[in-house]
């Protein structure tokens, strides 16, 4: 168990399996943080952001390990904030991890405005790889 990413008593999913060199994540979220003190989006997705580091650091990884991302916003007009939070969190990366970025209509609690499911790779370090734009 994870003491930063604690899953509920009976849970019926994985926070994270590590298969192969491959970290896999469910979605994470600021819960119980959100409900702690009211957070906006920024200081949301640095809580999630952090939690998802923790997960990969238990596997035996770094920061630099994660390279996807998956963005759930219940208001798209928070993504400027999403966006100076993943700049903030991965500062002194080569390369940012590849992202999507979906607006939902809600998440599983009203409070929460961003939900975020990762990926990383143990035997991938995104501190120094290059980025391909030209395909």
């Amino acid at each position: 168990m994870n003491p930063v990413v604690v899953a509920p008593a009976g849970a019926s999913w994985s926070n994270a399996l590590l298969i192969g060199r491959e970290v896999v994540m469910s979605g994470m979220t600021a819960h119980p943080a959100s409900r702690e003190a009211t957070l906006d989006c920024y200081a949301q997705t640095l809580v999630v952001l952090g939690k998802i580091q923790a997960l990969v650091t238990a596997a035996g990884g770094h920061v630099g390990n994660i390279y996807r991302l998956t963005v759930y916003l219940t208001d798209i007009t928070d993504k400027d904030q999403v966006g100076r939070a993943r700049r903030d969190f991965f500062a002194g990366q080569a390369v940012f991890p590849t992202s999507t970025l979906v607006a939902v209509s809600a998440l599983v609690f009203p409070e929460l405005r961003v939900e975020i499911e990762a990926s990383a790779r143990l035997d991938v370090d995104l501190r120094t790889v290059t980025e391909v734009n030209d395909v």
